[in-house]
């Protein structure tokens, strides 16, 4: 792990390279992303004090649950094509990214304790929730502790507890570019050169994908992955956030799979870099009733699969209400 020093001076010596080089389009994009962060979302106080979200579309709800970097905009950018197939999204800022406070207690449980206030605040009644890679833990908690207030649960390339054979087994990124990760989302400068000098790099790293798969998809997906990519930005709105899931995610316990018993969709790829295909997998065996989507090759960002797969999504989420609206008598 660095060490406070060893990160300072990297951060000085990326923002001397900035200074001789392109100093000022740095600024330019970074005002420009706090911009966008900025004005993009409203505040909520609720039980759990402030916390974050963005709304579009009319419709059905959806509650949308980022992953490590992320924040509201993240979760707006996984879901995108879902708000013009008739739902409502909500997408959070959980705790410590952006402008959602980290608070002492902020285990996946409370994040779901979190989740429900949010929807009181928000006279929402009940939802299907997605949880999208390190959002998956406080959505699984959530249908866990609200079954009541969840229509349906979406674990898109989820980072889930799976047996220790199975780890053992996974893909994980080379120590190198485990190491490189670390110091790349130090602060903003460094990551923001990094797109530049080291743009594969960060793209396997911070992404989970192979950059080839990237390279040969075709234009609609190379923006995509370009947005999430600048979507990091700014990282000091984040960096709690970003910790707290580090913690989080070295203390991931096997979860009580078998309770859930809200409908369920499990979405992972083989391909995936962080390795998320066997916890997924596992607890896609063992959530009663749920429905397996899974593919070859698309990284942790699904590359040349997000029509398809926001497709199937919608499909599932359009079931969940039906059948939400069946048993509670509301024929309409």
């Amino acid at each position: 792990m660095f060490s406070r020093k060893s990160l300072a001076v990297a951060g000085a010596a990326a923002v001397g390279l900035l200074a001789g080089t392109s100093y000022r389009r740095f600024q330019q994009e970074l005002r420009t992303a706090r911009l966008r962060v900025g004005n993009g979302s409203c505040v909520a106080e609720t039980a759990h004090g402030r916390i974050e979200y963005a709304q579009e579309g009319e419709g059905e709800s959806i509650l949308v649950v980022h992953g490590a970097g992320g924040g509201f905009d993240q979760g707006l950018l996984f879901s995108r094509g879902l708000a013009q197939r008739g739902f409502k999204i909500t997408s959070v800022s959980r705790f410590g990214y952006l402008r959602t406070p980290l608070p002492e207690d902020a285990s996946p449980q409370a994040q779901a304790d979190a989740h429900a206030d949010l929807l009181d605040t928000l006279g929402i009644r009940n939802t299907v929730i997605i949880g999208a890679s390190a959002g998956a833990p406080s959505a699984m908690q959530f249908a866990l502790r609200h079954p009541e207030r969840c229509s349906g649960l979406v674990l898109l390339v989820p980072l889930t507890w799976a047996p220790g054979d199975a780890l053992r087994s996974v893909h994980r990124p080379a120590r190198l570019a485990e190491v490189m990760l670390r110091w790349l989302v130090a602060s903003d400068p460094i990551y923001w050169l990094g797109l530049r000098i080291a743009r594969d790099l960060i793209i396997g790293t911070v992404l989970g994908t192979p950059p080839a798969l990237v390279k040969a998809a075709d234009q609609n997906e190379q923006i995509r992955i370009n947005e999430v990519l600048y979507s990091v930005l700014p990282l000091s709105s984040r960096a709690a956030g970003l910790r707290n899931d580090a913690r989080v995610a070295q203390a991931l316990d096997r979860y009580d799979l078998e309770s859930i018993r809200v409908r369920t969709l499990v979405v992972a790829l083989r391909d995936d870099l962080y390795g998320m295909f066997a916890g997924a997998h596992y607890s896609a065996e063992h959530i009663h009733g749920a429905q397996f989507i899974s593919y070859d090759r698309g990284g942790h960002l699904w590359v040349g699969h997000q029509d398809t797969l926001m497709k199937a999504v919608a499909s599932f989420a359009h079931g969940c209400s039906q059948s939400e609206r069946s048993e509670s008598g509301d024929g309409r």
